[in-house]
């Protein structure tokens, strides 16, 4: 029998409130320090993917990078109801790039 992996989303209210209503875990915070303990909470707790909106990723870049090469958990940005600011689709190219030696993507 697999293992079923939990999904979980982390942002501001407004950004991720409706990711609920799909069934994901969601996760209302702002705060740097609560976020960076959130990931690592939820990362230890069967969470195989972490969305977390472009505003809150930028303020835990260090957090974020130190699971960049774990298997799990996939950390994913994405955009916040304010809008996108490219982190997020940078992010991909890099992780394309670093996977199959050049970026395809362009």
């Amino acid at each position: 029998m697999s293992e079923l992996y939990k999904t979980a989303v982390i942002g501001d209210t407004a950004s991720v409130s409706g990711f609920a209503a799909v069934g994901l875990s969601v996760f209302c915070e702002t705060e740097p320090e609560r976020i960076s303990k959130l990931i690592s909470r939820l990362a230890g707790s069967g969470f195989a993917v972490i969305y977390i909106t472009e505003p809150a990723a930028a303020l835990v870049s260090d957090t974020i990078k130190k699971y960049r090469s774990s298997k799990l958990p996939a950390i994913v940005l994405i955009p916040a109801i304010e809008g996108n600011t490219g982190d997020g689709m940078r992010a991909v190219h890099e992780a394309v790039e670093k996977a199959v030696g050049s970026d395809i993507l362009n």
